[in-house]
């Protein structure tokens, strides 16, 4: 017996038919010798899949768009950094995108510095977080000036300072403390418990603070917290502020000059129907209001919030198999294309293209890939439409973790990735073929001689 994901009062495709824009879609009308089609923005899923095969990404950077103004609009009233968490998504185009829009980042590797300074995010807007910085990547984010460094524990504030002395650089660095604080989310993405290995406990904070002040090479421009992902209200943000403010007056009173409050990212999207969505003007309005008395800058850190609902899987129906009490559908998507059902049991919506395909009577079945895993699947126990052979579906809110976690498993070339703007959709990353991906690797001469 397999228990279901999510409790389902009926197939996926009812509500987003009904309501596309909630999953960053668009339904197009019928048109001359076709049914009414699911589109990302003015571009039909069917014509991506049909120029650039399955499984593919697409992006809708309409919709990328409206989410960073949004944020941007619900903290009007306080000075406010918007930094896209990059681990969502890396994807160059996104990242250039958002860059172009204003955004800042959040890194926590020296390869998502590299990403971010190519695609155009100033240095200065740039925070670098991560509980294991290596040396050469300290020393790229000093040399490249960011925004701050967030210091995770006792030995890496002084690894950063010497880092620093040897490149003779002044460093801004701001201390990610762990709050203790419970977002209510899967255990996999709650990073602000005390048990997390991220942060720094609370009770450490004031002797580490006067550390990092008492070394020359460093300036404490700050405090951070994150405490973890898909949280859709605002209630574990000003939580974390309230443990935050009361070292930040402390600090003050000595003499510390600091400028900003990092609250990390975390802010949820709708993935099942019954999902409440994030009130992003109440949010904005809640924090800059908390954060206002302090006189310092807010930053935020979102990386799901902008990119999540942006993103659907495009996937083609290989066939259907029934293995005792059991339906699948299978697909040629699998886990390695998007990993987070099978690593935190995480609901997808899965819709048909053809919005005539919902019309039919629903099945309840699995949707599974062609890896060699029995944890290979898209959804489990799921009522949807009976999607026949060749026809298209869509796995919705599959813009982040979903590409950026993928792999080669089963020698499986990654996915294409598509954005869309408007009317037009450009390949952003092609497809490899497997020639490719052999041709990546190098066979040692002895086992050819």
């Amino acid at each position: 017996m397999v228990t279901p994901d999510v409790q389902q009062s009926g197939p996926d495709h009812t509500a987003v038919f009904a309501a596309p824009g909630r999953w960053g879609l668009r339904v197009q009308p019928p048109g001359p010798g076709r049914a009414a089609r699911l589109a990302v923005e003015d571009v039909a899923l069917a014509d991506v899949a049909a120029a650039v095969g399955t499984p593919t990404y697409v992006y809708g950077a309409g919709e990328i768009a409206a989410r960073f103004h949004a944020l941007a609009r619900a903290c009007r009233s306080h000075p406010t950094l918007i930094g896209y968490a990059v681990k969502a998504n890396s994807s160059q185009a996104v990242l250039t995108h958002l860059a172009r829009l204003g955004a800042g980042a959040d890194i926590v590797s020296g390869g998502e510095l590299r990403r971010a300074l190519v695609a155009g995010v100033p240095a200065d807007k740039i925070v670098f977080s991560g509980v294991g910085k290596l040396d050469a990547e300290l020393d790229a984010a000093i040399a490249a000036g960011v925004r701050s460094i967030n210091i995770e524990s006792v030995e890496e504030l002084d690894r950063v300072a010497a880092r620093a002395h040897a490149l003779g650089r002044v460093t801004s660095i701001a201390l990610r403390l762990n709050p203790d604080i419970d977002p209510d989310t899967h255990p996999y993405l709650a990073t602000g418990l005390r048990e997390s290995k991220f942060g720094i406990a609370m009770s450490d904070a004031p002797a580490l603070a006067a550390r990092a002040r008492a070394l020359p090479d460093l300036r404490l421009v700050g405090l951070a917290c994150h405490i973890g992902s898909q949280i859709l209200d605002e209630s574990p943000f000003l939580a974390s502020f309230e443990r935050l403010s009361g070292l930040v007056r402390a600090l003050r009173a000595e003499g510390a000059p600091l400028r900003q409050i990092d609250l990390g990212g975390g802010m949820g999207i709708t993935y099942a129907p019954a999902d409440r969505e994030l009130d992003v003007e109440r949010l904005g309005a809640a924090l800059t209001a908390a954060v206002a008395p302090l006189g310092l800058e807010l930053v935020l850190e979102p990386g799901r919030y902008l990119i999540g609902s942006a993103g659907v899987l495009l996937t083609r129906v290989v066939g259907r198999k029934r293995n005792g009490e059991r339906d699948f559908v299978i697909v040629d998507a699998a886990m390695n294309d998007l990993l987070r059902p099978a690593l935190y049991g995480a609901y997808h919506p899965i819709v048909p293209v053809d919005v005539a395909a919902g019309e039919r009577p629903p099945i309840r079945a699995d949707v599974v890939g062609p890896v060699c895993e029995c944890g290979d699947f898209l959804a489990q126990d799921r009522i949807l439409s009976p999607a026949e052979p060749g026809e298209l579906l869509a796995v919705l809110g599959a813009g982040a973790y979903g590409m950026a976690m993928a792999s080669t498993y089963n020698s499986r070339p990654l996915a294409a990735e598509v954005l869309v703007h408007g009317s037009e959709f450009a390949v952003t990353r092609a497809r490899k073929t497997v020639d490719e991906l052999i041709a990546d690797e190098q066979v040692p001469a002895w086992l050819t001689r």
